[in-house]
């Protein structure tokens, strides 16, 4: 009885689809870590839009503006999960509200 040859790789083969998949990781992994970036930064500039949106609701609600932003993002009825915290510093937002009783997002253009 005659042996019959398995189909199979040789190590030559193997090294290439390493190489391959290596050069592949290498232009992958950067593109997805500066979409993470991209995506905190979109994530800052909603939360400051959000904090600005609930100042208004703050000024519908009691007929005043609020003095502090910590009057607002302290009150569970605007955020019941907490006050907005900035994604890449990881502090919160400046307590001081512009004149025209907004958020200055000067500070956070990252």
């Amino acid at each position: 009885m005659g042996r019959t040859k398995k189909p199979s790789f040789s190590l030559v083969e193997l090294l290439i689809a390493v190489l391959i998949l290596g050069a592949l990781a290498a232009i992958a992994i950067p593109m997805i870590m500066g979409g993470s970036y991209t995506a905190k930064v979109n994530t800052c500039k909603t939360n400051i839009n959000l904090i600005n949106s609930k100042i208004e609701l703050y000024h519908q609600d009691y007929g005043s503006w609020p003095n502090n932003l910590k009057k607002v993002t302290k009150k569970t009825d605007y955020f019941p999960d907490g006050e907005p915290i900035c994604p890449i510093t990881g502090q919160t937002y400046p307590n001081e509200l512009l004149s025209t009783n907004r958020v200055d997002a000067s500070g956070h253009n990252h």
